[in-house]
């Protein structure tokens, strides 16, 4: 797979909670960090998406806001 984004963060598939119209998956990172994402059903139903698969998150942003409390 190629890709134009240059944050693709490889992981492994912990949670998959399909909702009426969308998901979210979450993906363990190497370092124990998770990354949730939102996407389609169909989504998940096209990558065959489950728990222990390996997985990327692949983020292309313009922005990014940083914040500190």
């Amino acid at each position: 797979m190629r890709l134009s984004a240059r944050n693709v963060l490889a992981g492994k598939v912990v949670a998959v909670t399909k909702g009426q119209t969308t998901a979210h998956v979450r993906i363990e990172l190497s370092g124990g960090a998770v990354v949730t994402a939102s996407i389609t059903n169909e989504a998940v139903d096209s990558l065959e998406l489950k728990v222990g698969d390996e997985a990327s998150a692949i983020i292309k942003a313009s922005d990014v806001i940083v914040g500190k409390a």
